[in-house]
């Protein structure tokens, strides 16, 4: 799988463009202040993006979708019970003394084009997992290449190298995030590898582990 990271002040938020390694479809997923960075590295790997995926709808997470559908032109997909918060990305800025633009509307809902939330690129499938706590339409990607089991996970701000998401934000709360990880997250094999909104990759079996949080 092409895989390109890339994070930038001042929330140093990882954004993503994961693609396929044979057919160069791809997708982008949770862009902000990184944005150019992200397509410049679709361009790079001569990747064609086809989707726009949010893990949820706090201000770090989406201030790059303008640019990014400006750009591209494909649709922007996000759980419906955070779109709350991305219609008042401009007052998620003023929290944090910052100007943030409107973002361009929501195109589809993962919970409304099927239950299940499969979306592909190349010949790689996306399931999309519900799993509310530190927002309410937090969810996370498992990506799996076809006929294989193993997927990465990208989980947004759900869990971390050694940390969870904060629940202290608007629609955060710690028992409904505790129980996404432990009955969504930690049902993936140990070796699972995780890439998280912020900081390094971990796995599963490093989070079941050493998390202080979840021991």
């Amino acid at each position: 799988m092409v895989l390109e990271r890339a994070a930038v002040e001042p929330f140093y938020k990882n954004g993503f463009v994961i693609g396929c390694e044979e057919t160069r479809e791809g997708v982008i997923v949770d862009p902000g202040d990184e944005v150019d960075l992200l397509l410049e590295a679709a361009g790079r790997q001569r990747l064609s993006i086809g989707n726009i995926l949010l893990t949820h709808a706090h201000l770090d997470h989406v201030t790059g979708v303008a640019r990014a559908k400006q750009a591209l032109g494909v649709p922007v997909w996000l759980h419906k019970d955070d779109n709350f918060l991305y219609e008042r990305v401009q007052q998620q800025g003023q929290m944090f003394g910052l100007a943030v633009d409107p973002q361009p509307p929501v195109d589809r809902f993962y919970d409304v084009e099927g239950h299940e939330g499969r979306l592909r690129f190349g010949r790689y499938r996306i399931r999309v997992l519900h799993t509310p706590g530190h927002c309410p339409g937090g969810v996370c990607l498992a990506v799996s290449k076809e006929g294989e089991r193993d997927a990465t996970l990208f989980v947004g701000d759900t869990l971390f190298a050694g940390s969870i998401g904060r629940t202290d934000l608007p629609g955060g709360d710690m028992d409904t995030l505790l129980r996404s990880i432990r009955e969504v997250l930690f049902r993936f094999p140990d070796d699972t590898v995780v890439w998280s909104g912020h900081g390094p990759a971990t796995t599963i079996g490093q989070e079941r582990r050493t998390n202080p949080f979840l021991t």
